[in-house]
């Protein structure tokens, strides 16, 4: 039968963390951290265009986003 009273009966206290998700992050964490001390000499064995398509994806991660920003004419300028 549906708890329709709100009342939680059972499972994890409100607030207490999922251990299947911490130790998840955890086992994930550590590939990538293994991933980061090799990854230059993944690179180095990619050809010149392929190199240059995982740094562009990897830039986003690095750098910030620029976003354009334009005027037309009798726009007032609002700098506040």
């Amino acid at each position: 039968m549906a708890n329709t009273t709100g009342i939680k009966h059972g499972g994890r206290q409100k607030g207490t963390p999922n251990r299947m998700t911490k130790e998840l992050r955890t086992i994930l964490k550590n590939m990538i951290y293994k991933e980061i001390e090799i990854i230059q000499e993944h690179l180095d064995k990619l050809n010149p265009k392929d190199r240059m398509e995982v740094l562009i994806k990897l830039m986003p991660y690095v750098l910030p986003r620029i976003t354009s920003i334009s005027h037309t004419i009798n726009e007032p300028l609002d700098w506040g």
